[in-house]
This record gives structure tokens, C-alpha cells and sequence, in this order.
């Protein structure tokens, strides 16, 4: 038991390393590894502090009557009460593998956040705080360096670029908080890595991270100013007025400032309602404020912030596809818990300051300001962003450090069990040590899996099955993912690239995935619009499902009723069977009416995107009624927002009805956003030549 008592300090500072965990033959190889190694090191570090307990072990028990402490606890309990009457309990349990954030993940970090306030002492605390020092100015080397050879926003070993800056965005601090010890030489290079945390910050161009910490600057600046000693209190009004002076040149110059190719600079100075960015995160924050309004006192559950982004969806304000949260993490602690979760979480925030101010009363007001920095900084840029597991983990790691730093308590204690509590716990501790097979190792060999299918998917169809086969075997929470990758293996190469045996293979594999998932996952829309475009792509000679096909489309519609491709998908299905029939027949002519009749009620539903108006003008001129195409491309022209799938549907317009200097603007679009079109670029110089031949 010596061994093991040994060991469990170092358990409890294990996930740590947690942002330098990766590994490339999983999918989404930062992420993944990251969640099922805490998984794995939390059932371990929990299976050992029962056996400790069992054996006599004594811990700070007293702490947690601090209700301070309680905070988490309450936070956990709520979060499985709400997603008991949410929407889905298994997938708020699990979560999906590209984000590992569902109850399971705050289980265990709420578990390591009592473990560690349970244990701590001094000695652990400027372990843990050196720890951080050394693994994030690693982090931030890395980053840099990825900087120096690629270029653009760096995301380092987190693989995104505001996760990155998130998570250095708490160790910063907790590195500036390690410069404590007696060695010049450790304080020389906590100084430099942190230094290299802000270099690295940065090059993120992540603005959330960098308007927090310059709140947090200016802050600082401003008590020192007014409390400091005398100089103290003359270079902080110094550097506090030249602040204000560099930040008014900045906003004079702002428009000059967002063109200037260094990215961190540039989107600081491109801030602002126009912004495009600025006003999609506008746009959704505002309606989700609408849809957690529908559900204020328990949400929707964990995990499916999604379900509420796909009702309020609308592809003129919204660039991304698809969500599952908000970009900021209050209202996505409301969506998820109700009004409940987002006070607790806010409370959670908040409960830095009260072991700061005992700390402060102690004379260690450093470590006190610093640790409210960082709750401030955190707070900034999380309505900007939201945590994963290495940043969430690592704020209540230090939560729990500076609540055991503040208490003064003598000696721990020990707690009284009876005589077969020993053997109990061995129970425990193998219970919890076989809960990594279904928690970790599973999930890990279904992430390979799915991975190497990946490989396989224009190559040997066989082999790629065999893979899905095998990882879904595993019955892991990992079937949402399959489905969502083997649509985009599908839908994106294999129907364009396989023939024949190959890609009817590849055809029935996707739909049976995707079918059983269509069946258990009723509120996921994505899933059914996969299985319709999977439906609709069917190759020649297959029969397909009517009844399954109009189902999915059914719900894809109910769930996201502004998203454009089950619109199309239904527009298409009726011009192919209109196609089956002679030119001029009733059937022929009333399916294409159909599809006209689709595309006019999805362009009522979004009548300023450009892309339908494109479509139905190229129906319209199929038709035969070309005064009317031409009045609905005129709109689509005038809606037109630099968009590639616009800029195609629109040129092939335009070249199909001859219009030669539309069709070469929108090819020129076209090849401007995305320059490896080769095809655009033959016909913009067959244009241009031909242009050119007449003068």
C-alpha cells in the first residue's frame, strides 16, 4: 500500500499532460486520445483513493463543509437531472467522439476536483502549478513553431486554434503563480514560458483570449496605479496611459489595421457588427437566448446544444454548417441546464475570489491577484469561446489548489470505516479498473477503426466495410460518428469515384448505418438529411426505400427547416422521375412544376439567399419559360454574398444560356475562392478567348 500512496499524488497531477496527449491514427487524433486518457486516469486515481480510504488513509475532510466546495457537486447533480428530462440521457452521457463533453467527462473532472481538495497541500500546489509551467511553455513552443513553418492561426497540439489559445489563456496564469521559489534560475524560466505563452496566444489571432488578457492587463494596471507603491504606482500609470494612447492609434487606424496580413492584428481591428464573424455569433446568440427562453428551468440536457441550432439555422447569417454550441459558454451552461446551470457555472467563476481574499488576509496577495486574474480572463473569453478538457480540467485542478492553499487546517484526518470496508474497496477498485475497457479501450479501437476506413474508401471497399464492421462491433457511443463520417465518405468520393460492385457496396454500407441511427436518434437532424443525400445518390439499378427516403426528408425539413439541401434533394427526386417520362408528357410536365413549386416555398422560407434563386432560374429556363429564369437569376445576382456553391450554380447558368460576361464573373468568383477548380479556369479562358476573338 506504501507504493500506491507513493503513486496517487502523481495520478492526481497526471492530466496535466492531458494537451500533449495526441495520436494520428485516431479520428480527430487531438481530441479523442485527450478525452478517453482522462477517462482511463480518473476511474484509476478514483479506485485508488477508496483503496487509501479503506487502508487508513488520511485526507482533509473538513474542506468540504467550505461551501465553496459544493459548487461543482451542485453543477453535476444538476446537469444529470436535466439530462434525465432532456432530450437523450445516452448520448448526454457519452457525448460524441469529436467532443468527449458530456456527463461522463464532468463526472470525472468534478470527481478529480474533490480528490485533489481532498489531498492537497503546499507541496502538491507549486507541484501542480510547476507541472502546468512546464507542460504549457512546451504547448506554446510547439505552437510557434507550427507558426513558423505553416503560418495562419496555429491550434498547436489542441489541433484548433481557440482551444489553444483557451486553454494557455488559465495557464498563464498558473505559470506566472509558479514563480515562487527561492531559484533565480526557475523564476528566469517560468518568465520566458510565459512570455511564449503570450507569443503563442497571439499567433492564435483568437479574440476572445487576447481582449481578455488585455482586460486583465489594464485591470492590473489600474490597482497598482491607485494601491501600488511609489514607483510601482508611477510605472503602472505610465504604462496604463500608454495603453489608452497605443489602443485610441489603434482604433483611428482600424480600418487600415484589418488589412495587414499579420492575422492576430487583423482580426483584432476587423471587430466589429459587420464583421462576418461578429454578426453570425450575433445572430445565434440571440436566438439561442429565444430557444432557452422554451425551456428555462432544466434545458435540453448535455450535449445538445445542436438540436436547438438546427431549428433557428439560416445559411444567410450562419457560415457554418453545423453546430453544437453556442461560441459562448454561459449560454451554452443555459441551453443545456436552464437558469440553474448557468448561476452554478457562473458561481463556479466566481468562487476564485473567496480563496483569493483568505490568501490576501495571509499576505500572499501575489498569488490572490493572480488567481482572480485568471477568473477574469477565463470568464472574457469563454462568452467568446468554450472549454475542453484540458482547459476545463485545469480550472478546477486550480480551484481545488487554491481552496485547500486558503484553509489553515493542522493536520488531515482520518475517516472511520469498518473492518470489511477494506475488502469492499479491492470490489471498488477492480470494478473501476474494468470500467476502462467499455470507457476507454473500446472507444479508442472504434476511433481506429473508423480512421482506417477512412484509408480504405476509394481503394478496397471490402476493407473499409471491415473496418466500419469491426468498430461498430465494439457498441460503443461512437455509432452518431460513423454515421456523420461514412456520409461524408460516401456522399463526397465514393458516389463521384466508385462504379459499379464498389460503390454499390459503399451504397448499401452508409445506409445501413445510417438507417439504424436515423431509427434511435429521432432528434438528430443531421442524421436524417445524411440518410436522404445517401437515398437520393443511389446507383443505377438499386432500388431505394421510398418510404424511408420521404421519412428522412420529413424530418430533416421539421428539425432545420431553413437548411437548403432537403429542399434540393426533394426538388431533384421530382425532376428525376419527371426525367423517366417523354418530354412533353403530363407526367413529365407535372413533375417539373413539382420542383418548381419546392424551390419557390424553401425561397419564401430564405428569400435573400442567392444559391435557390440560381437553381430555379435553371429550372425555369429547362421549362421553357425564360423570362422568368432571367427575373430569378437577376435576384440571385443581386444576393450574391462571395459564396463558392453560388458562384458555380451560377456560372453554370449563365454559360447555359450563353450570357458570356456574367458566366466569366462568376467563374472569376469561382476560381478566386477556390483555385484549383481547373475546370472553371478552361472555361474562363475559352471565355476570355472568345471575347477577345470578337474585338
Amino acid at each position: 500500500m506504501n507504493y500506491v500512496e507513493r503513486a496517487y499524488p502523481w495520478l492526481l497531477l497526471s492530466p496535466v499532460i492531458l494537451p500533449v496527449v495526441m495520436w494520428g491514427g485516431l479520428i480527430y487524433p487531438y481530441l479523442v486520445p485527450k478525452t478517453l486518457f482522462f477517462y482511463a486516469i480518473s476511474l484509476i486515481t478514483i479506485g485508488v483513493f477508496g483503496l487509501l480510504v479503506a487502508h487508513g488513509r488520511a485526507f482533509y475532510w473538513a474542506r468540504l463543509m467550505r461551501p465553496e466546495t459544493w459548487i461543482p457537486a451542485a453543477l453535476l447533480a444538476l446537469a444529470y437531472i436535466a439530462s434525465m428530462y432532456g432530450i437523450d440521457f445516452y448520448r448526454s452521457f457519452w457525448s460524441l467522439f469529436i467532443r468527449g463533453d458530456g456527463l461522463l467527462m464532468l463526472t470525472c473532472a468534478t470527481a478529480s476536483f474533490y480528490l485533489i481538495v481532498l489531498y492537497a497541500d503546499r507541496a502538491f500546489f507549486e507541484r501542480l502549478l510547476r507541472a502546468v509551467a512546464v507542460v504549457a511553455s512546451f504547448v506554446a513552443i510547439y505552437g510557434i513553431g507550427e507558426w513558423l513553418i505553416t503560418g495562419g492561426r496555429i491550434g498547436s497540439l489542441l489541433g484548433n486554434a481557440a482551444f489553444f489559445a483557451g486553454y494557455l489563456g488559465i495557464a498563464f496564469f498558473a505559470t506566472l503563480a509558479s514563480a515562487q521559489s527561492p531559484s533565480l534560475l526557475w523564476r528566469r524560466a517560468v518568465y520566458a514560458g510565459a512570455i511564449l505563452q503570450i507569443v503563442a496566444i497571439i499567433l492564435t489571432a483568437t479574440r476572445g483570449t487576447i481582449v481578455a488578457l488585455i482586460v486583465a492587463g489594464v485591470t492590473s494596471l489600474t490597482y497598482f496605479a491607485f494601491v501600488g507603491k511609489d514607483k510601482q504606482r508611477a510605472w503602472s500609470a505610465g504604462m496604463l496611459v500608454t495603453l489608452i494612447v497605443l489602443g485610441g492609434f489603434f482604433f483611428a487606424f482600424r480600418a487600415e489595421l484589418s488589412k495587414v496580413s499579420f492575422e492576430p492584428i487583423a482580426r483584432i481591428a476587423s471587430i466589429s457588427f459587420s464583421d462576418g464573424t461578429v454578426s453570425s455569433r450575433l445572430f445565434i446568440w440571440k436566438n439561442m437566448v429565444a430557444e432557452i427562453q422554451k425551456s428555462p428551468w432544466l434545458g435540453v440536457g448535455t450535449e445538445h446544444i445542436d438540436s436547438l441550432f438546427n431549428r433557428f439555422y439560416d445559411p444567410t447569417q450562419i457560415y457554418e454548417q453545423w453546430f453544437d454550441r453556442s461560441h459562448n459558454a454561459f449560454l451554452d451552461y443555459a441551453a443545456q441546464y436552464g437558469i440553474g446551470g448557468l448561476l452554478l457555472y457562473l458561481a463556479l467563476i466566481v468562487s476564485f475570489i473567496i480563496p483569493a481574499r483568505r490568501l490576501a488576509a495571509r499576505g500572499e496577495s501575489r498569488v490572490a491577484g493572480i488567481f482572480v486574474l485568471l477568473a477574469i480572463v477565463y470568464a472574457i473569453q469563454n462568452f467568446f469561446v468554450f472549454d475542453t478538457i484540458s482547459s476545463f480540467w485545469l480550472l478546477l485542478a486550480l480551484l481545488a489548489v487554491l481552496i485547500a492553499l486558503s484553509r489553515n487546517e493542522t493536520r488531515p484526518e482520518i475517516l472511520p470505516l469498518a473492518p470489511w470496508a477494506r475488502g469492499a474497496s479491492l470490489v471498488f477498485a477492480s470494478i473501476l479498473l474494468y470500467l476502462i475497457v467499455p470507457v476507454s479501450i473500446r472507444p479508442a479501437l472504434a476511433a481506429y477503426d473508423l480512421a482506417h476506413a477512412y484509408t480504405y474508401q476509394l481503394t478496397d471497399v471490402p476493407t473499409q466495410i471491415s473496418y466500419l464492421s469491426h468498430g461498430l462491433a465494439q457498441g460503443t457511443y461512437g455509432d452518431l460518428e460513423y454515421g456523420y463520417q461514412i456520409y461524408d465518405m460516401y456522399s463526397n468520393q465514393q458516389a463521384v469515384t466508385l462504379s459499379d460492385a464498389a460503390r454499390a457496396d459503399a451504397y448499401q454500407a452508409a445506409v445501413n448505418i445510417l438507417s439504424k441511427n436515423f431509427s434511435r436518434y429521432h432528434y438528430d437532424g443531421r442524421t436524417a438529411l445524411a440518410l436522404a443525400h445517401v437515398l437520393s445518390l443511389a446507383p443505377q439499378g438499386i432500388s431505394v426505400d421510398q418510404n424511408l427516403l420521404s421519412a428522412a426528408l420529413t424530418r430533416a425539413i421539421e428539425q432545420s427547416p431553413k437548411r437548403s439541401q432537403p429542399w434540393y434533394i426533394l426538388a431533384n427526386l421530382s425532376i428525376r422521375n419527371a426525367n423517366s417520362y417523354p418530354p412533353r408528357s403530363k407526367e413529365h410536365v407535372a413533375g417539373y412544376a413539382a420542383a418548381r413549386d419546392i424551390l419557390t416555398r424553401y425561397i419564401t422560407l430564405v428569400p435573400t439567399l442567392a444559391a435557390p434563386h440560381f437553381v430555379l432560374a435553371q429550372l425555369l429556363y429547362a421549362s421553357g419559360n425564360t423570362a422568368a429564369a432571367e427575373k430569378e437569376a437577376l435576384k440571385g445576382k443581386m444576393n450574391y454574398t462571395s459564396d463558392l456553391e453560388t458562384a458555380r450554380r451560377a456560372a453554370v447558368y449563365y454559360e447555359t444560356i450563353f450570357d458570356l460576361p456574367n458566366a466569366a464573373y462568376f467563374l472569376a468568383e469561382v476560381l478566386r475562392l477556390d483555385p484549383s477548380d481547373e475546370g472553371a479556369r478552361s472555361d474562363l479562358e475559352k471565355i476570355q478567348a472568345y471575347e477577345q476573338s470578337k474585338k
